[in-house]
């Protein structure tokens, strides 16, 4: 059942390469979204069982995730339909490809117990934004892409040494690898003291990037500034919420060792540098969607201080990640219309 859910939005995504009309392939959006949003909310009704492996299973976290990744792509993909009709003399093929295949790899990211798959998830989710950074195909856009592709890039290697020092870490406690969560976190007091501290750098700083936290986060004004705005409105909300929970992960497993306090400590630094960062830049902006982008910085900064204060401010971190990703949404589709008005 959850591999179908996964496997739905590539077979939309093969349906929409093979429609030959640039109007009508856009329609494919909103039927697979919202297709996608009702068995969404059908799974956290009746939730299955995990996989026989325990490599896939919808938990607590990853129902939340999915569900405003879920209710953020139907906003976007009903959006869709009315902004390609507007730029239909711009081929949309490859957009409605790279739209629907992002949303399965999102979609896998929120459901994935397996720290391994959850990083190849969250890298196809980094692949399929790059050609929806670049629909409009100029100088700025191109840009906008490498400058996109070449710090998430470095920032999801790091994130995969991370994820090898884990599993090293693992075979000097037991003998054996396992990156499955479940084993990590009841393990988590008997993996190698060094290897541990160094995984945990490294995937903070590595998920971090991708979240935009600073001082990483110079992707995000140009990326921001030049997608198309229901584009930015997945970067700041799907993209963003893929990341966090990937930096929950780890946080479950810091937690459950002697590292939880540390995390806590890097998280809370960095967190207070993205608020000062996007505070000093944001005021400096006269463009829209460049001020949203430093607002994003802003507000991941603000999720991580939650998180660094610990268990007591969790929910209200969660809270801002579902609070942050749609209102963010409705501002970028917004700044689309006001482009379209006064362009």
């Amino acid at each position: 059942m959850m591999w179908v859910f996964v496997l739905l939005p590539l077979l939309g995504a093969l349906v929409a390469w093979l429609i030959p009309d640039n109007r009508t392939r856009s329609f494919v959006l909103p039927v697979v979204a919202f297709v996608h949003l009702a068995i969404t909310v059908y799974l956290l009704i009746e939730t299955p069982p995990p996989s026989p492996d325990g490599w896939i299973h919808l938990d607590a976290l990853g129902k939340l995730t999915l569900l405003s990744n879920s209710i953020l792509f139907a906003g976007c993909a009903a959006y869709a339909v009315g902004y390609l009709n507007y730029r239909r003399l711009r081929p949309n093929r490859i957009l409605c490809l790279a739209l629907l295949v992002c949303l399965s790899a999102m979609t896998l990211v929120a459901i994935s117990q397996h720290l391994g798959l959850l990083w190849i998830a969250l890298e196809a989710t980094t692949i399929t934004m790059a050609p929806l950074i670049y629909f409009n195909h100029n100088a700025r856009s191109i840009e906008a892409t490498w400058k996109y592709l070449l710090i998430c890039s470095v920032g999801i290697a790091i994130a995969l040494l991370g994820l090898f020092f884990l599993a090293y870490s693992t075979i000097v406690a037991k003998q054996d690898v396992t990156l499955l969560l479940g084993s990590l976190i009841s393990d988590a007091s008997l993996l190698h003291p060094g290897w541990r501290h160094a995984a945990f750098i490294f995937l903070l700083v590595g998920f971090g990037s991708k979240m935009g936290l600073a001082p990483l986060h110079t992707w995000k004004p140009d990326a921001y500034g030049e997608a198309p705005g229901l584009v930015g409105a997945l970067l700041a909300g799907g993209l963003v919420n893929c990341a966090l929970l990937a930096l929950l992960r780890v946080y479950q497993i810091a937690d459950a060792s002697t590292e939880g306090a540390l995390f806590q400590e890097v998280l809370l630094v960095m967190g207070l540098i993205s608020m000062a960062f996007a505070a000093v830049f944001m005021a400096r902006q006269s463009d829209f969607k460049r001020m949203l982008a430093y607002s994003s910085v802003e507000h991941v900064g603000i999720i991580a201080v939650a998180l660094g204060l610990g268990k007591a401010a969790l929910f209200g971190a969660l809270l801002h990640m579902l609070n942050n990703a749609l209102t963010k949404a409705v501002l970028f589709l917004s700044s689309g219309n006001i482009h379209r008005a006064y362009n």
